[in-house]
């Protein structure tokens, strides 16, 4: 499609909205979408206005324009779909890769709760995950998908949490759980070693959005003695996984 062409002028005008919106910035007037776009005002106005009569933008009182809640909510919509659609592609090809158990989680409350998995029958891994809850602290998800959040965030999931013992490494508290989240960061990936379960190891990454916020965790999880002296290779794959999914979300790295 030509940027030339009125639907083209009218996207581009659009995604420089979205644009000031990822740059921190409220929105944008019709001077600042022209100046960025280098488009002449009327014919930008005029292409703004279109987006705000089908919904896809909202003006405020200040007369700047910002994403209206149905592109968002369409967006969010998709989001979901690829994260289950692609999220089965990517923990199949995973699975394969790395003849693991791999599995898809998200943050409720201060649980993760698995969405998708792939279990090779060679895992020695039994039952399915899916639906079920476990407490974020001592989770193989729990790090990564929290991976992002503040300090502060952090502590207001894990408020009311009663750090029980699962495993011999158990977090003891949102201290001990901070500190293992830095370490993680500082390797790109975690590893959740005999926090979860006696003799049970993973690694996982977050998996970012179209809005840079992370959305699930990507996980390898298997027996200790199995998984962790391929460690290395695993984590090759499965940070390899991880950025593919997240590229079918949308996201796009800053650096």
């Amino acid at each position: 499609m030509s940027k030339t062409s009125s639907m083209g002028r009218g996207i581009m005008a659009l995604l420089a909205v979205g644009w000031r919106h990822e740059a921190g910035f409220s929105g944008g007037t019709v001077a600042d979408i022209a100046t960025e776009l280098g488009k002449d005002r009327s014919q930008v106005s005029r292409n703004l206005r279109s987006a705000e009569q089908e919904g896809f933008l909202a003006r405020t009182s200040q007369r700047k324009y910002s994403l209206g809640w149905s592109l968002l909510t369409d967006a969010q919509l998709l989001t979901e779909r690829r994260l289950q659609s692609d999220g089965a592609t990517a923990l199949e090809t995973l699975a394969r890769e790395t003849d693991e158990a791999c599995f898809l989680g998200v943050l409720h409350a201060d649980s993760t709760v698995t969405i998708g998995e792939s279990v090779p029958p060679s895992s020695n891994l039994v039952g399915s995950w899916l639906g079920r809850p476990y407490p974020a602290y001592c989770s193989d998800a729990g790090q990564a998908v929290l991976w992002e959040a503040s300090e502060a965030e952090v502590r207001t999931v894990f408020a009311a949490t009663e750090f029980v013992r699962h495993g011999p490494n158990t977090p003891a508290g949102v201290e001990d759980f901070l500190a293992r989240r830095e370490a993680a960061r500082k390797r790109g990936y975690s590893i959740v070693d005999e926090e979860a379960e006696p003799g049970l190891y993973s690694l996982a990454v977050p998996i970012r959005d179209f809005k840079g916020e992370v959305a699930a965790a990507l996980q390898i999880v298997g027996i200790k003695a199995r998984l962790e002296p391929r460690r290395e290779a695993c984590a090759a794959a499965l940070v390899a996984q991880g950025r593919w999914l997240e590229s079918r979300l949308g996201y796009i790295p800053k650096d």
